[in-house]
């Protein structure tokens, strides 16, 4: 179907509550299965990782069906996926689209919108496969100079009906006997919470600020992602404590529709040798797999080596760069995009 097509409606906003207002219920938690296809978590990184770009938010319907499309102004004529590195991947999203056909007809629809008044859109992190092939196919049919290169990767785990024994019994034999010899020299305890309270939120920051990784630029998001989803029942943080009550380790979870992802992890730099992190992700995955019977779990995009020891499968993550032809000074970045990606594929071979 035509992008122009009279049957296909198309809106754009450019901010929260006037989306919200006409168009947000679709997204809600109840009728999307996944955190990042919800409007509460696209406004809720809007809010506290992207206050000075304005939103770009396109919706357009076919029928019963309705697709969105989650945009910010990067800078002036340039549009970018309303993600960052707290996303596991950027998508259309979509409610009543059951059939690839429609979504793809959704998304050409709000693609072509744009032609007037953008000149470039990037779009990252995308998915290999359905989701990279129909948003590629969507722009160009819309009219888009479109290019896709790899860059990152997430790694995800799928159960098939495994219990944690089973699936502990099949991670590498070094891992296995680092937590075995840990567990046995290190007197740590282990808890996980549902709910969220300051006494727990400053042991997070405790371990955060003790360990390897760079200052976290958004922990006001943090918090208030951890409080939504506590008030869901969805929120798994975990502790690792000394005998005198001290938290070494913490990560943050969020467990829903049998899928677990994980947020964020740190430990206490100081106590390397005694593996405190290791032993804490011993505990979650016991009892994610075993008491939550999740079917999947999710580490999240990076491509860590220490990762590929608790997961088994590996997913290419795609940039989408799509440039207006329209706009003269799109030609040559397009130029150089399409080189890129030529060089980039011969490389692959």
């Amino acid at each position: 179907m035509a992008a122009d097509s009279p049957l296909v409606e198309r809106w754009e906003y450019r901010s929260f509550v006037e989306a919200w207002r006409h168009a947000a219920r679709p997204l809600d938690r109840d009728r999307q299965a996944c955190l990042f296809d919800r409007f509460t978590w696209m406004e809720l990184l809007h809010r506290h990782c992207m206050p000075d770009t304005a939103p770009h938010i396109l919706s357009a319907r076919l029928g019963d069906a309705q697709g969105w499309l989650f945009l910010t102004e990067s800078r002036q004529r340039q549009l970018g996926a309303m993600a960052n590195w707290y996303s596991f991947a950027f998508r259309p999203q979509f409610s009543g689209a059951n059939d690839p056909a429609t979504r793809y007809a959704l998304t050409r629809a709000m693609a072509a919108q744009l032609l007037a008044t953008t000149a470039r859109i990037d779009l990252y992190p995308i998915e290999e496969a359905d989701d990279r092939t129909m948003l590629c196919d969507a722009l160009r049919a819309a009219g888009w100079f479109v290019t896709a290169r790899p860059l990152g990767t997430r790694h995800v785990l799928n159960l098939d009906g495994r219990d944690f024994a089973t699936y502990w019994a099949m991670r590498p034999g070094p891992l296995r006997t680092l937590v075995r010899r840990k567990a046995r020299s290190t007197a740590l305890a282990f808890s996980i919470h549902h709910a969220m309270s300051d006494a727990l939120w400053r042991d997070y920051l405790h371990v955060y600020d003790r360990s390897w990784k760079d200052a976290e630029p958004y922990y006001p998001f943090l918090r208030a992602l951890a409080e939504q989803e506590a008030a869901a029942g969805t929120l798994r943080l975990g502790f690792a404590r000394t005998a005198d009550g001290v938290p070494v380790a913490a990560q943050f979870w969020t467990i829903e529709n049998a899928v677990a992802l994980i947020h964020k992890l740190a430990h206490d730099a100081a106590l390397d040798a005694q593996s405190p992190g290791t032993l804490l992700s011993h505990h979650m995955f016991r009892a994610a797999i075993d008491d939550d019977r999740v079917s999947r779990i999710d580490y999240g995009t990076g491509d860590n080596g220490y990762k590929a020891d608790w997961m088994e499968r590996r997913i290419a993550l795609y940039r989408i760069d799509a440039y207006n032809p329209r706009f003269a000074g799109s030609w040559l970045p397009a130029a150089r995009g399409r080189i890129s990606t030529l060089v980039a594929d011969r490389w692959r071979r």
